[in-house]
């Protein structure tokens, strides 16, 4: 009997039969599939039969002689001389074997998911490759007596379109169908466990081991602890119909484990598998990850497995690297808006392939002020509601400063009802710790990085300063710790490896508790703003949105210990080096009038603020662009305009012993998140940066602790002689 091959050999592994490779991918779609499906309220059974029978067909075209060649590994090629997904697309399209959801997964599983009016315009080459049509269509007959020969499975036509929401239905299919094909892959060679353990969520257990937790948190006697566990028990005990609620809860009112107990207790009773909590900013992802480890992790369980924590968005299609995509298949993922709402968005089978293991989940946006920006909201929406009601998730959108975006007609076309899981007098005695504990001033005259430094060592320390850019906030830093001196600044932004961020706000939380050390300041971004147990004496904040301003102020006086504290807003003068964040021009200009109005600076104008965004600059518009194109199916539009931060980015690694694990093969997806830092690609390419792999660089210039990868950046700027102040 003639072998037949789908992988060629590499190394000391032997090339992968078609067989095995087809039989191991359709077990695991089996798996992946089945798990989504039965969560799936309309479209359960055509989920499950769809993606089998797109497992069982996408390979047919490595038969092909010419493939065989190359896959038995008597010829060395960097790609197949014939596109092999063509093959299964066309026998599948096949008036005998119609089944065209399968033949779209089919088609889609390396270049991702299509225009369809774009392959409808072109008719009977539709989700066909018409380079090669012809010999295909020739040789179709031949492949399918070779499959038929090896693959003992047969699969019934189905032709059923999908009931429910078109756009998110293709990209859970193709989800399924690329996580097994990779997966299966990786594991033939060696670097993914084969019959891998999946923890159960035990909803219940993780509830009991959280109370026991909260209950030893705090003193019981004060007011605001008796407060705060009023609002964790108000959580936990919430009594919910919807699919979609909200928690406006102030600052410090312990939102944390909070909104962690309802969702735990939403699960056991709605029997959801598995909690996401999406926070907007990489750098909090380490505190909170912390905390639910120490307060869900059950006796006998690997913490990393119980609480992924998820810093990059960071997929890879290439063969050789595909186990180092981050996926979701923890009970509990921790994870940033980026990446999660930027995989809900995407046409990338590599990106798509976690999106099967959404559906049946609890999901808890974090800081859902800052999660996305306002021209994002409308197509987020119809996500969140489409997972809501279709595969039934359950969605909690908190925040110390909620804008209810879901109550703008531009947004959400009419206001639906979202209830509060925390009762409105219980929110307002606990804001009234936050009355008088902050002084808000503003100096909107651009001044230079000197004059900045003069205002601040004259203000009250600890002081924490915030700018718009890792550039800026880099610099700053840096210049500051020559001005001021050695111990006198810290630096926190993703200029940083996640585990060096990590370092250093441990660092800074040790530094406020020691009450004599007051004089020096924290130069950060915006990843400081949200979810970070932080109390300095002063604040200073660059012109950004007005969101962005009311959560800086949760980082000061957060506990009323210094009285009544100052948050200063600042405009800083530009130069090669400081640059404005032109991704906030819009924001910046709303509270900038606000301002100059002299209107009061609270909470409750930050839906305000977001609608005079939409109207004043069009970005109605640009959502609603969005929500036709998805309607339309055109993903690679939606894929390439959903972007949450505007950068094309890469990562990088900036330790040469995780550099060499990479080239040899032998590292994991955690070791390279937290070794690992995300920069501009035209950064990479500008500083000539070497590619060790698929879309991962190594940083071989400068790398510090205190500023990161801007120390090369400074290095080489200053060695073209352009002054950095």
């Amino acid at each position: 009997m003639i072998d037949y091959f789908a992988h060629s050999p590499k190394g000391d592994k032997p090339a992968q039969t078609y067989e095995e490779h087809i039989n191991g991918v359709l077990k695991l779609v089996r798996c992946y599939a089945s798990d989504a499906a039965r969560y799936s309220v309309v479209d359960n059974g055509l989920m499950a039969h769809t993606a089998e029978t797109a497992a069982v067909y996408h390979d047919l075209g490595k038969l092909d002689s010419e493939n065989q060649f190359v896959l038995s590994g008597r010829k060395s090629a960097k790609s197949l001389p014939l596109n092999h997904t063509d093959a299964g697309a066309a026998y599948l399209l096949n008036d005998e074997h119609t089944s065209v959801l399968a033949a779209v997964a089919v088609a889609s599983h390396h270049i991702g998911l299509p225009d369809f009016v774009g392959e409808s315009i072109r008719e009977d080459n539709a989700f066909r490759d018409d380079k090669i049509k012809a010999i295909i269509d020739a040789a179709l007959p031949m492949y399918a007596q070779i499959h038929d020969g090896i693959i003992k499975t047969q699969m019934t036509a189905e032709n059923a379109m999908p009931k429910g929401d078109k756009p998110v239905f293709f990209r859970v299919l193709l989800s399924c169908l690329t996580d097994a094909d990779h997966t299966d892959t990786a594991i033939h060679y060696g670097k993914y466990p084969d019959n891998e353990s999946h923890i159960a969520l035990k909803a219940k257990e993780r509830l009991a081991a959280l109370d026991a937790y909260v209950a030893n948190l705090g003193n019981a006697n004060g007011e605001r602890d008796q407060l705060r566990g009023k609002i964790y028990a108000a959580c936990k005990n919430a009594e919910v119909k919807e699919n979609i609620v909200s928690c406006d809860s102030p600052v410090g009112s312990g939102k944390t484990t909070a909104v962690m107990a309802n969702l735990l207790a939403q699960a056991q009773k709605r029997g959801l598998r598995r909690i996401f909590v999406v926070l907007p900013f990489t750098n909090i992802i380490k505190q909170s990850v912390e905390v639910y480890r120490k307060a869900l992790v059950l006796p006998g369980e690997n913490p990393n497995n119980v609480v992924a924590e998820l810093h990059h968005n960071a997929d890879f299609e290439s063969e050789d690297i595909r186990h180092l995509t981050a996926l979701w298949r923890a009970p509990i993922v921790v994870t940033t808006a980026v990446a999660f709402f930027e995989t809900l968005s995407s046409n990338s089978p590599s990106t798509l392939r976690r999106l099967h293991e959404l559906p049946g989940s609890a999901i808890f946006i974090d800081e859902a002020h800052a999660a996305l920006p306002a021209r994002l909201l409308p197509v987020a929406w119809s996500w969140i509601n489409t997972f809501a009601n279709e595969w039934s998730c359950y969605w909690a959108l908190a925040s110390g400063s909620l804008t209810r975006f879901w109550k703008i007609k531009e947004i959400s076309g009419m206001a639906p009802h979202v209830p509060e899981i925390v009762d409105e007098s219980l929110r307002v005695s606990l804001g009234g710790y936050e009355r008088n504990r902050i002084t808000y001033t503003h100096d909107l005259l651009p001044k230079s990085i000197n004059d900045l430094a003069d205002q601040i060592r004259q203000s009250s320390g600890p002081r924490l300063v915030i700018l718009n850019t890792v550039q800026s906030a880099s610099v700053a830093a840096k210049f500051f710790l020559d001005t001021f001196g050695e111990g006198s600044v810290e630096h926190l932004s993703t200029a940083l490896t996640p585990d060096d961020r990590a370092t250093t706000l441990k660092r800074v939380k040790k530094r406020l508790k020691l009450k004599r050390d007051k004089d020096w300041t924290l130069v950060a971004t915006s990843c400081v703003e949200a979810g970070v147990d932080l109390s300095f004496c002063t604040g200073f904040r660059e012109l950004g949105s007005l969101t962005s301003l009311l959560q800086a102020s949760g980082r000061i006086n957060r506990n009323g210990e210094y009285g009544v504290s100052e948050m200063h807003t600042f405009c800083l003068a530009e130069n090669e080096m400081l640059k404005s964040n032109p991704r906030i021009k819009n924001a910046a200009t709303v509270l900038r009038e606000y301002l100059e109005r002299g209107v009061t600076i609270e909470p409750s104008l930050v839906t305000d603020a977001i609608e005079k965004e939409i109207k004043l600059y069009g970005i109605a518009s640009i959502g609603k662009k969005l929500i036709d194109k998805e309607k339309e199916q055109n993903y690679p539009f939606v894929n390439d305009n959903f972007k949450v931060i505007d950068n094309n980015t890469r990562l990088a690694v900036v330790d040469e012993i995780i550099a060499d694990k990479i080239r040899s093969g032998h590292i994991n997806w955690r070791e390279l998140q937290q070794n690992s830092v995300q920069i501009a690609h035209y950064k990479l390419s500008e500083l000539r940066i070497p590619q060790i792999a698929d879309g991962i660089y190594s940083w071989n210039l400068s790398y510090d602790k205190f500023i990161g990868y801007m120390s090369g950046v400074i290095d080489v700027k200053k060695y073209k002689e352009i002054p950095i102040i």
